[in-house]
């Protein structure tokens, strides 16, 4: 069981290259005990983006301020507040802010993904 303010868990940079003026918090992961997802939030500076990459691994997004451009095989879907994105295993993807504040987004994938 774990109860916490997403706030007073620690904020990370992604350090991974493509990656610019990202951040991560690991909301719940396996650490804590949760043996099937992890939730993740992420946060992109204006300007922000992760890298283009793919996966094998589904995920589920969902936007919870800001607005941005979700890159997914090559084409622009722009999106904002209060959506739902769902990325399919295998399919190369990014999210690139293109507002003038923080875009946060909660990220669900399978435990023990990256």
């Amino acid at each position: 069981m774990k109860i916490e303010k997403s706030s007073n868990i620690t904020k990370s940079p992604v350090e991974i290259e493509g990656a610019k003026d990202v951040d991560i918090r690991w909301l719940i992961s396996k650490a804590d005990g949760a043996e099937n997802f992890a939730m993740r939030m992420f946060e992109l500076q204006p300007g922000g983006c992760t890298p283009l990459h793919t996966h094998p691994h589904e995920h589920e997004v969902f936007v919870v301020e800001g607005r941005g451009v979700f890159v997914f095989e090559g084409k622009e879907y722009p999106f904002n507040k209060d959506f739902a994105i769902f990325v399919p295993g295998g399919k190369e993807h990014c999210f690139r802010n293109t507002g003038d504040s923080v875009l946060k987004f909660l990220c669900i994938i399978p435990a023990g993904a990256k």
